[in-house]
This record gives C-alpha cells, structure tokens and sequence, in this order.
C-alpha cells in the first residue's frame, strides 16, 4: 500500500524536480518506508512505499521496465498476482522480485493496458508509456483505493491524495459549490468531483489515458455490478454453500502478506466471520475494536457499544484483542486530523475509524476490514421496503431520493446556503443526479418487488459503499496501515451478484406497500430485520449462533446525545463562532437553528452537525492553511 502521484506538461515544459518531491512529501504518511522520483523532461512519477509484498529493496518505485520506456507507479495489492506470474513465465518473462508490482508491470508489456481486465484485488496504478509517450491512470473494479486528478492549463497532475495536488504551484484551493450542494444533499457525492473546484475522483472501474499528441483525457470502463442477471433456479443449498466456499477462498487471499496481519472485529457477523477464517491461518491473530463512553448517553445509543460482542468472538477464537474506548471529548482532538487526512468529505461521523486504525497502526501493517457484506448480500432492509413495490420506475426513483436525502431538503437549500451559493446552485437539480447513478446500468428494471431492491442494491454499492472505501482508505492510511476488504474479492462479488433476492430477504411476501404520511412507519419497516439471511446461514458454519442472528447496528459513536451534552459546547464553540469560515458559503441562522433544533430534542440533526463541523475545519485547513498537526 503506497501513495503515488504525478505531472505531465502537455507543452513539453521540464518537470521541476522540487515540483514532484513537494508532492511526495504531502503522502508520506502513506509510505513511511521508502521514497522514490521519476523525471523525464516533462513527465515526472512520484512514490511513497508502505512495504508489505517482499519488503527489500527490489520493490522500489517508480519501477521501470528493462529498457527503462514504461515506468509505473502503483498503490494497492493483487490477489491474483502469483498466477499471472505464472503466465508471464511461460511467454519467458523474468522476474527479479516477489512483488506485484513487477507483475503488473511485466502484464502490461505482455498484454497492453488490457491487463487490467486480468486483475483482481484493489489498485490504483499510474503508468508512463515512454514509446507512445501516453499516460494511463487506472482504477480498481469497486473503487477501494482512490486516486485524483486535475488539469491546470497544460498541466496534467494526480495523486492518491489531494493534498499532494494542492501543492502544484498551478492550484489553488477553492470550493466547488455544486459539489457542496450535493454533499449536503447526500452527506455523499455520486458524481466524480470532489469539494475541489476541477479536482476530480477517477471513475472506479476505469482507464483514463492522455499523450502529448492526444490532450484530451480519453475514458474508458471495462466493468460494472449488476444484480439483473440472476440466477432464479439457484437454490438455498447452492447459494449458501458456494458462498461459504468463496468466502473462505476471499479471506485466504486476503492475507497474503510479508508483515503482521490483524483485523477490526466490531461484534457483527461480518467481521466476525473474516477473524473466523482468518484465525484459523494466523495463530493468536490481532483483533481490534472501538467502543464508546455510555455514562451520559440516553434512548436507543445506550446500546450502540458492542464491545461484549467483540470480545465473545474473540474469546471463541483465542484471538489478541485490543480495545480503543473514545469517549465525547475525543472529538475536538481527532476531527481536524480526520478532516486534514479525509479531504473529500462523505458519510457520516468516521472519527471512531480514526481511532481505531490508530490503534490498529500499532500492531499490524495489514487490516481486514468487513466492508461490503451489507451492500452485497441486503444488509439495510429498513432503506429496500421504503421503496417495496414501489409504482414503477417514477414513483421509485422519488421515493427513494427522498429517503437518501440525509441532511438539507431541496425546499430548505435556499436558507441553508449564502446568497451568492445559491445563485450558483440554484439551477442544479440534484435529484437527476440521483437518477444518473441507475443510468450506468441499462438493464435495470422496476417492474417487481425483487426487481425494486435489486435496483437499490446497484445503487447503495456505488455510492454509499464507495463513500465508506475513501473513509476506510484515508483514515487507514493516515496511519500508515493498509486495510483489506475481502468480500469485495472478484469471484465472491460475482457469485453474490448472481444470488436471487428471496434468499436474501426472506420476508419479502410479508410486506406491504407503506403509506409515507403514516405515523409510526418507521416501527414497521424496522418489523423486517431479516437482510442477509444467505450469508447468515453460511457463516453459521464458522460463527456462534448469538453473533450470527444479531440484529444490524452501524458503526457510529453516539454522537445525538453527545451533542446534545458532553460535546454540546465544543459544537457551540466551532459553529456559533462569529468567525467561522464556514459563513462564506452557510448562514450562520440557519446553522444556529438546527444545533437549537437538535438540543430540544425536537429533532435528531446528529449527521448535519457532523457535516457542518466537518466542513467548518475543511475550510480552515484547506482555504485558511490551518494544518492541524499529528500530535
């Protein structure tokens, strides 16, 4: 795991040496091993090492080929890699390290930019083709390691990281305020832009490619989910079985490593499973968990911890387990580093994923993490019956946009936003962005239940799952921990893919259509806690049947009573502060409003106040150049 960059001056302008070290320096939290430069007139690599695959020497980058005309510079871990070495031997490659990165390297000479078909395991590579003087940026099928990118002028520039860009003499920080808009329509954003005006994410699943002859950016995507083309004659039996099959064989891969392998155990099935398997290939595994401080915490968050949990699969795995408490204050010290090292802001409260990584940092170099298991196999059956046999495709999309429509409503975006935002905005219509993530998939249909929440299945994997990969990345890394995620392994997504609904969601027959204005519907929906019910019935198998029927519950701090006590005054202090710099861009009355809102107990604004907060310190840090430090 590594942190890469770059820059091509389309003009041919030189590279300045300085240009590309500032860069690597910004990620060197996510290389502490090793530092490497390429620099060829005017297109110059840059590389951060977190040594984990044969940690000599030999896996220096950027890599060049024997002639030295292709050079690479790679983040990530193939899974597959020693059988493609295989291959690459047989049409009489040679190799002179263990690392996947010469494979990578060697798969391009042998097979073009086509390799990337070949690949299963989580990367983002930049590759320099000094014959056709093109360069190609690539990312891996899901998205699990990010990499951006931007063009200033005739400067072509990328980087794992933000950070890094920003320091191109060329940009300069400023706020996109249509992503801003979506970010606080979502907590998310579904299009590839970032809060950084004409910073870019790049598409998962993607080549983009750029040459001297050819200047603009030419895209392309080789794969993509699809939960259409299920198999209806596949029995529980099948599934069931092939999934355990799989999982294993996903897990195993997983842990292919030269340094100390451990893994987060929150106390759900998921991770449960993976520390089930993977104990059984690493004797006294670590294991690493975050509770919380519950003396002041009231309602249904005084059972958010799930520390007991953790500890029962421990103890029946014999597991070294570690254990990280955070409590309300924890907050006001983690929130600007986890802003300095999220950058691109999504989802809700991560600051207990910085905690934990930290924690983890200490012991191990590698991390499995459960991320996945919900979105594949009907985790969240509370979101799918919002949308049960919904009216066709219209009547879906509305009520769905609805639901996902996590912080401000389209009618309160007027008084949310400063008047020369909402200038800029106004026009935006963010429920066709919605509509445009169904779009990349042609084949979706909404004619039936099962078609109903298979469409939603498509929709949470690309975008709220996508949001929890850059978390999982960046607060990992932050640390210089690499994180795993093994149920987004090639053959078990496949296999899942392919899984027909009924045996995911038992109850689907039993539920009816729901009236929106109904009180107390919430109680319903909740009626139905039955998601994941194939896997669930693998993974008892490997688990104890206390921690296999355990009801769904999210990794998040409880965080709606903290606000509302222990950390009411940090939230006071940084948002009713006359000086935030947040008011260019948020009025203050209506921020004042909603913590008013949120104390009363009226409403529970909890991912509003954490998008406010988190937002505040990211203009602090990347518009006023307040760097928080490490300490």
């Amino acid at each position: 795991m590594c942190g890469i960059c770059g820059i091509f001056n389309l003009d041919g302008e030189p590279v300045p040496h300085r240009h590309i070290k500032s860069m690597t320096d910004a990620l060197a939290h996510r290389g502490p091993d090793d530092e490497g430069h390429y620099v060829d007139v005017n297109i110059a690599l840059g590389h951060r090492r977190l040594a984990v695959l044969d940690l000599t020497p030999a896996g220096h980058q950027p890599m060049a080929s024997k002639h030295g005309d292709i050079v690479l510079v790679y983040n990530g871990q193939i899974y597959n890699h020693l059988e493609l070495k295989v291959e690459l031997e047989a049409l009489g490659y040679q190799f002179r390290s263990r690392t996947d990165t010469e494979v990578l390297l060697k798969g391009y000479e042998a097979w073009g930019i086509e390799i990337v078909e070949r690949l299963n395991g989580m990367f983002a590579f930049g590759l320099w083709d000094g014959r056709t003087r093109t360069l190609y940026l690539v990312r891996d099928r899901y998205g699990i390691k990010p990499l951006y990118w931007t063009k200033m002028g005739k400067a072509f520039i990328f980087a794992s990281e933000i950070k890094a860009i920003l320091t191109h003499p060329m940009v300069s920080p400023q706020v996109n305020p249509d992503a801003l808009n979506e970010y606080f329509t979502f907590q998310n954003l579904f299009r590839y832009h970032t809060l950084f005006r004409g910073i870019n994410l790049l598409q998962a699943a993607s080549v983009r490619s750029i040459s001297e002859r050819d200047q603009d950016l030419e895209k392309r995507t080789w794969w993509d989910y699809d939960f259409t083309k299920r198999d209806e004659t596949m029995s529980i039996q099948e599934a069931r079985q092939e999934t355990l099959r799989l999982f294993r064989q996903a897990v195993i891969r997983n842990l292919m490593s030269d340094v100390p392998v451990g893994s987060y155990l929150s106390g759900g099935m998921d991770s449960g499973s993976i520390v089930a398997v993977t104990a059984s290939h690493i004797p006294r595994l670590s294991t690493f968990t975050c509770g919380f401080d519950l003396s002041s915490v009231t309602g249904v968050e005084a059972n958010i911890d799930e520390r007991r949990e953790a500890e029962l699969i421990s103890c029946h795995f014999k597991t070294e387990h570690f254990q990280q408490v955070v409590n309300a204050s924890d907050i006001s010290w983690a929130l600007p580093k986890v802003v300095w090292h999220l950058e691109d802001l999504r989802l809700g409260m991560s600051y207990p994923n910085f905690y934990v990584a930290r924690l983890a940092s200490r012991f191990v170099k590698v991390c499995l993490s459960g991320a996945g298991g919900d979105e594949l196999y009907a985790g969240y059956p509370w979101r799918y019956y919002r949308v049960f046999d919904a009216l066709g495709r219209d009547d879906y999309l509305r009520q769905y946009y609805e639901f996902w429509q996590r912080l401000v409503p389209d009618k309160d975006k007027p008084l949310l936003f400063t008047e020369d935002v909402w200038r800029h905005v106004r026009e935006q219509d963010t429920f066709r962005t919605f509509c445009r993530v169904f779009t990349f998939n042609e084949g979706l249909k909404y004619d039936s239940p099962e078609e109903d929440i298979a469409n939603s299945l498509y929709f949470e994997i690309k975008t709220f799952l996508a949001g929890l990969f850059i978390v999982g990345d960046k607060l990992s890394m932050a640390h210089g921990l690499e994180e795993r995620v093994p149920f987004l392994d090639n053959d078990l997504v496949d296999f899942a893919q392919r899984i027909p609904i009924r045996h995911k969601l038992a109850n689907l027959e039993k539920v009816d259509r729901l009236d929106e204005n109904e009180t107390r519907k919430l109680r319903r929906y909740q009626a139905f806690d039955d998601g994941k019910n194939v896997l669930r019935n693998a993974m008892s198998r490997l688990l104890p049947e206390e921690i296999v029927r355990r009801k769904k519950q999210g990794f998040s701090a409880p965080d709606e009573s903290w606000y509302r006590g222990e950390a009411l005054d940090y939230v006071k202090e940084i948002l009713l502060n006359r000086r935030a710099a947040y008011r260019d861009f948020l009025n203050p009355s209506f921020v004042a409003g909603i913590i008013n809102e949120h104390v009363s107990g009226r409403r529970n604004y909890r991912l509003l106040l954490w998008s406010f907060l988190c937002f505040e310190w990211w203009c602090r840090i990347f518009l006023d150049g307040k760097i928080p430090t490490e300490n």
